[in-house]
């Protein structure tokens, strides 16, 4: 690579990987100051300058101008030794004031003068470092370029290609870099086939040794919200709100939802004409069920919502600051309300953030017989 040609990579890297030559140009200067003390072992301080025009490369040693060379001391020790104390100044940092005017005619005792030592086979030092640089250079801006661009889609859900297996992870492509969908984070007994196209929650970027990592989940309740917002259109618009969504992943979810126009009904709205918007997300989930949960300022009614799909509750505030209340159900809707090993309780709790003791009818008839 000549002087002309370091120049136009710098430009075409520059400009297709949008870094600001100032960049480039500062690593190629701290790489070619090191390359030049690694191969020429140079034992003074120098400066590599690179002229952003015709692209030449010099080196420069900084030298301090001195009456006289001080080559140190030598004394002797009470055994007869000679002991040397070395010089203030390196000797090879040090020019003579009579060298050091031909350089610089204003020069004098103490000053810093800058003396060019480029060697005449640096060329060939220097084009294997401004190959190296500007390959990490691009390196590096591929990687922020890739972070920037996926942290601004942390918690979205995004489509992409299973495309490799480990034993703990998949790996997504998704266009520009792969994600890491942990075996953790996927819903329980669903398959993932190698191959296919799958949705996927972006939940975190981070930078990992070996460049960005871009972390996926399909158990994250943000998954079903962002489900919801996709294909709901009353909630794209706004028309419809999600206060809340919690989950227990492949069992159930339940969505509370407000609606922003009395005329709409915001539960018929996201089921669609036979069910037909609710549909996709209804497959993109498996087995899981989805309750979807009229909001309602009322601790009691909105509670009484949440229960569904048990029917017919009562529902008794024992202590509002405690957050706790008594649901009393029908005997026949007593599994529905606590749901497949207690999932639905657990979850109308989480969701209207109450703790919720669930009864009988007849436990509550009996209890006031005695």
């Amino acid at each position: 690579m000549n002087a002309n040609e370091l120049i136009k990579a710098v430009k075409l890297v520059a400009k297709e990987k949008n870094i600001s030559e100032d960049v480039i140009f500062e690593g190629l200067t701290l790489a070619l100051t090191t390359a030049y003390k690694k191969n020429f072992n140079s034992k003074t301080n120098v400066i590599v300058r690179i002229d952003r025009e015709s692209g030449d490369i010099k080196v420069y040693s900084y030298l301090v101008v001195v009456p006289e060379i001080d080559y140190g001391v030598e004394t002797e020790d009470e055994e007869g030794n000679i002991v040397t104390t070395p010089p203030e100044i390196n000797i090879d940092a040090q020019i003579l004031l009579e060298d050091a005017v031909k350089i610089d005619p204003n020069a004098k005792v103490g000053d810093t003068i800058e003396k060019e030592v480029t060697p005449k086979d640096f060329g060939r030092v220097a084009a294997g470092t401004a190959k190296q640089v500007l390959t990490q250079k691009i390196r590096e801006a591929e990687k922020e370029s890739v972070i920037n661009e996926f942290s601004d889609k942390e918690g979205e859900v995004m489509i992409g290609m299973v495309a490799m297996e480990d034993q703990k992870n998949y790996y997504i492509d998704l266009g520009r870099t792969r994600g890491m969908l942990p075996k953790s984070e996927i819903i329980p007994d669903e398959k993932i086939v190698m191959g296919s196209n799958i949705k996927v929650y972006l939940t975190k970027v981070t930078l990992g040794a070996k460049g960005p990592v871009i972390m996926l989940s399909r158990k994250h309740y943000g998954f079903v919200k962002r489900l919801f917002e996709q294909e709901i259109p009353e909630i794209i618009n706004g028309t419809i709100d999600i206060y809340q969504v919690v989950r227990e992943p492949g069992i159930r979810c339940k969505v509370a939802l407000i609606s922003n126009n009395p005329k709409v009904d915001a539960i018929g709205s996201c089921i669609g004409e036979k069910g037909s918007r609710i549909a996709g997300i209804l497959k993109e989930l498996g087995n899981e069920k989805i309750d979807l949960v009229l909001y309602d300022e009322d601790p009691a009614a909105f509670i009484k919502n949440a229960i569904v799909p048990a029917k017919g509750a009562i529902v008794n505030i024992l202590d509002e600051k405690e957050r706790k209340a008594l649901v009393v159900v029908p005997d026949d809707e007593f599994s529905k309300a606590i749901g497949k090993k207690g999932s639905n309780i657990r979850l109308a709790s989480r969701l209207t953030k109450y703790y919720l003791e669930i009864k009988t009818m007849k436990e509550i008839t009996e209890e006031g017989n005695r």
